[in-house]
């Protein structure tokens, strides 16, 4: 029974860990394995935009695609499909997936629940992902703090800075 725990446990890989890190003590790449490999293949599923690889342009998801979506119930359930066709067709190690999608208006954003389970070890497990939907609005500045840029002098020549000055005096 030992030798096919181990087997299940090859089956789901060991790689480099995502996003890498590096072993403060060793100096190497931290490495991960089982379960917490399949939760980071799904991480990088939905971070990289299909057709971002060159030798796998199949590889990825459409998420940004969605980035200024309507929020209705009819594009979260658009949304959805295409997250669990994506998930299916990329990730053969996980099974029964669920996605459960909860919709933040003042944070502007999704929160994605993926639940899956494990197909070699029949673990249950699900990643949380946070889906922003208009990054570059989610608060403005005030006027009152926004600097001007500066004003760079070398790029005038003595001419114009006296001529400046002397309408600024007449």
């Amino acid at each position: 029974m030992a030798g096919n725990v181990n087997n299940r446990k090859s089956f789901l890989g060991c790689g480099m860990k995502f996003p890498p890190e590096i072993d403060k003590a060793t100096g190497r790449f931290l490495t991960s394995s089982g379960n917490e490999t399949v939760k980071e293949s799904l991480y990088l599923i939905l971070m990289t935009q299909r057709t971002e690889r060159f030798t796998r342009p199949e590889f990825g998801s459409d998420i940004m695609s969605y980035t200024f979506m309507d929020t209705g119930a009819t594009m979260l359930s658009i949304l959805r499909r295409n997250l669990t066709q994506t998930i299916i067709a990329q990730e053969p190690r996980i099974s029964d997936i669920d996605i459960q999608m909860d919709y933040r208006d003042k944070q502007g954003c999704i929160i994605i629940d993926i639940g899956y389970r494990v197909i070699s070890t029949n673990v249950r497990d699900n990643l949380v992902f946070p889906f922003y939907l208009n990054r570059g609005s989610m608060e403005e500045e005030p006027e009152s703090e926004v600097i001007s840029e500066p004003v760079y002098y070398e790029d005038y020549t003595d001419a114009d800075t006296d001529a400046d000055a002397d309408e600024v005096e007449g």
